[in-house]
């Protein structure tokens, strides 16, 4: 596929709203609309070489999901499928969402499992974000400083969102459209 995918899970509509605006930056022309995970088979997140993967934060670093309190399924449920399935011709890049003043002591944590999903199963994974400019005391998604993915806290820093949202793009965009271009 030409375009990038972009899938996300979501509980309350937020991630969702996320992966809307995401689309609306990069355009049909760059992007396909986003997709809920729990409405995805594997084939149709595999025919993306360059893929863009969002999740909420839920339990205490859990994958999204019913067991953790989840009203639909989430990542924990199309995770499984995946078992066996190589990853290693697609980029990945991934954005959480987290609330750091309410789960300071594991803000944003879920990013890392989906991290780890799709690295475990060969993926090139792109997208590190800083931590500067954010206020928690620990989070599992930090490697070598930085989160392994965007980060978005819509309940106490969603007036930065969308200058967050720009400048990673700005970032993961040439690496996803390179990747397309080798497939091509």
């Amino acid at each position: 596929m030409n375009k990038i995918g972009i899938f996300f899970g979501t509980d309350t509509g937020s991630t969702r709203l996320v992966a809307k605006k995401i689309y609306s930056l990069l355009g049909a022309d760059v992007a396909d609309k986003p997709k809920n995970i729990n409405r995805t088979r594997v084939e149709d997140l595999l025919q993306y070489n360059a893929l863009i993967l969002g999740t909420p934060s839920y339990g205490v670093g859990d994958l999204p999901g019913l067991a953790v309190g989840c009203q639909e399924a989430n990542w924990a449920e199309f995770v499984p499928h995946l078992d066996g399935v190589d990853l290693s011709g697609k980029r990945v890049a991934l954005f959480g969402l987290g609330h750091q003043e309410r789960y300071a002591s594991r803000f944003a944590s879920s990013l890392i499992q989906l991290y780890r999903v799709f690295y475990g199963y060969g993926a090139d994974m792109v997208g590190r974000w800083s931590t500067e400019g954010y206020q928690f005391q620990f989070s599992d998604s930090v490697i070598d400083n930085q989160f392994v993915g965007l980060v978005l806290d819509q309940r106490g820093q969603a007036h930065l969102t969308d200058e967050r949202l720009s400048a990673w793009l700005a970032q993961v965009t040439p690496l996803l459209l390179a990747k397309q271009a080798e497939a091509a």
